[in-house]
């Protein structure tokens, strides 16, 4: 039953037209993704669709009796106004099996971070305050929920519960979101916004990436038909076609037309080749650090040295002290015990979630008034790359700001723009150490796709704050868990240490493994319970894929690694007095010194971890 129709939904804004001549329909029980570069309009889209704003031509049809939720990016609510007041204030069923209204609001705020009923909600931060807007959504009755960035604060526990939530949950769902892992599995109905129009794909979006990569390449193959069939007719232009005939003539209005029609238009690509400034011997050095307010403690004697090229991420749940660490290692804020040692080559690029904080340690706010195109040269005019100095004005065009973006004022900026500029900023400065405090929320999926690409090539470290568990194991090779005051250092991406945690929590609790990676046995020779069925024996520790690669070839890996060290080192005493030569394999030396060490940190780490393994089978 068709639940919900646009049709044919034009939207601008003084001189920019966000949406022209649109159309598309949701289905019942249609869980909607949509997608497409900030900017493009999906916000505004969300605010017509649930009636907050008026299209400048078309209109929204809704089936009768159709109630529709809406949650915005930044909800306000009455400052005064406490938390459990403000979910109550919404109209509540009893679906789902909530039928105790008071006590599923008490419930779900727990569930979501925010425990203190009683706390005014104006002594809430942003994000608190978007997920009390998302729990008076989730509790309202509803046939349409529209939800516009319902991940943007929620930490990787709660985005799971709210995955699987709206996963079960029986209405109808149009969402924007960047979490890919989180639209893969809810969505089955991808509704993408593309240079002004829509596009729908009946599938979630893994199945998106490969239908939009088919109308593309069908887009491209209509091109170059077009572009061959122009070449013939111009041969035959140019041989003097006379015009006496009405043949003729149409043959000549039909390479008119060819000729006026336009090329498909390509998405922009968020293209920037690896810049960093050149690292010395002495990195990041981070010696028994601790830092509490008050009677709670952050984290307490945590040391880390990191490594050339290291890949290491932050987790834990809001409020944990992530961003707090980061800020430590910037020098924004001081440890109350421990010691930062830096060395004197780093450039530290902070890339935080408040817009305009700066690596340096101050605010470098984003005034409204100031050109985009000022914004970035005052970072720099010119900024070294692989391929040469390259201007301002290329590179931002280059993070798709075409030239009459860049002398308008930030404030006509959307919000994801806004965070799209900010980082370019950052990766202006050539820092060879970036801290990407959560940098997946508000920028949009195909610029996080480029900065992945850009991560691939980057030589410096790379340190995050995430909850997108999608870019934490698409670029993180360790992670570090906040775990009642303590860091716990994991080997991989998220994936590896959601495994690893599965498996301790069985080891831990004697119950049989539900996830990957092994099935519980029965052992009919134990002794039975009370019941008298046999014990269930908990699957066995075990590598995962990738620590079994490792562990198979790692030895081979540091032989080598030492071995080339030792001959660039004999290289290095026959050319003492090329200078030049001897630059060059001092860094490489550097490079090759910094990489062994990893390999024998991930060596000692598997070692023991087959010990126990070994220890387990006993």
């Amino acid at each position: 039953m068709n639940i919900l129709t646009a049709e044919s939904i034009t939207k601008a804004y003084t001189d920019r037209t966000l949406l022209h001549q649109v159309s598309f329909s949701l289905q019942e029980g249609d869980k909607a993704g949509l997608i497409g570069i900030n900017g493009t309009g999906k916000s505004t889209l969300l605010k017509i669709l649930a009636g907050i704003e008026e299209p400048d031509e078309g209109k929204v049809i809704m089936a009768n009796q159709v109630v529709v939720r809406y949650l915005p990016q930044n909800p306000v609510f009455p400052p005064e106004a406490k938390v459990l007041e403000s979910v109550l204030n919404g109209e509540h069923g009893g679906e789902n099996g909530w039928s105790d209204r008071e006590g599923n609001a008490k419930a779900m705020l727990t569930k979501l971070g925010l425990p203190d009923y009683e706390q005014s909600v104006k002594e809430l931060s942003g994000g608190q305050r978007k997920r009390l807007a998302l729990a008076q959504i989730l509790l309202s009755t509803a046939d349409i929920l529209i939800l516009d960035e319902p991940t943007n604060h929620l930490d990787n526990e709660m985005a799971e519960w709210l995955e699987q939530y709206l996963k079960s949950w029986r209405g109808t769902l149009l969402m924007v979101t960047h979490d890919r892992y989180f639209l893969d599995s809810v969505s089955n109905c991808i509704v993408e916004i593309d240079k002004g129009n829509l596009y729908s794909y009946q599938t979630n979006y893994s199945g998106f990436l490969q239908l939009k990569a088919e109308r593309e390449e069908m887009a491209q193959a209509s091109e170059r038909k077009r572009q061959s069939i122009l070449r013939t007719e111009l041969e035959w232009m140019q041989r003097g076609a006379r015009a006496r005939s009405t043949k003729q003539k149409a043959h000549i209005q039909r390479y008119e037309d060819l000729k006026n029609q336009s090329a498909p238009e390509m998405d922009a690509k968020v293209e920037l080749s690896s810049v960093s400034t050149r690292m010395g011997k002495t990195t990041i050095e981070l010696s028994h650090l601790s830092k509490r307010y008050g009677d709670k403690i952050l984290f307490q004697d945590f040391s880390y040295i990191f490594l050339k090229q290291d890949r290491v991420a932050f987790i834990g749940s809001n409020g944990c002290g992530k961003t707090t660490l980061m800020k430590i290692i910037e020098g924004l804020e001081q440890p109350d015990e421990g010691q930062i040692e830096i060395g004197q080559t780093v450039k530290i690029g902070y890339y935080a979630q408040e817009i305009g904080s700066g690596s340096t340690g101050h605010i470098a706010e984003m005034d409204p008034d100031t050109r985009v195109i000022d914004y970035i040269k005052d970072t720099a005019e010119y900024v070294r790359t692989e391929e040469g100095l390259v201007s301002a004005s290329k590179m931002l065009e280059r993070f798709i700001f075409p030239s009459d973006m860049q002398y308008s004022p930030i404030g006509k900026l959307s919000g994801g723009e806004k965070r799209r500029l900010n980082l370019l900023r950052v990766l202006m400065e050539a820092p060879n150490v970036l801290i990407l405090d959560e940098p997946t929320n508000d920028l949009d999926i195909a610029t996080m796709t480029l900065l992945e690409d850009y991560l691939d090539h980057y030589e410096g470290i790379v340190i995050a704050v995430s909850h997108d568990r999608y870019f934490l194991d698409r670029t993180m090779r360790r992670i570090f868990a906040f775990e009642k005051g303590t860091l716990k250092q994991y080997e991989g991406g998220y994936t590896d240490y959601a495994q690893r945690k599965e498996l301790e929590a069985e080891l831990n609790s004697g119950e049989p493994r539900r996830g990957r990676g092994g099935d519980a046995k029965e052992d009919p020779a134990a002794d039975a319970g009370k019941n008298g069925k046999p014990r269930l024996i908990p699957s066995k520790l075990k590598f995962t894929w990738q620590e079994q690669k490792d562990y198979e070839t790692i030895e081979e890996d540091i032989s080598r690694l030492e071995e080339g060290i030792a001959s660039l080192e004999e290289q290095m005493n026959s050319c003492a007095s090329d200078f030049l030569k001897l630059h060059e394999l001092t860094q490489e030396k550097e490079k090759q010194e910094a990489a062994l060490e990893e390999k024998m940190q991930r060596w000692m780490y598997l070692e023991e971890l087959a010990q126990k393994m070994e220890e387990q089978g006993k």
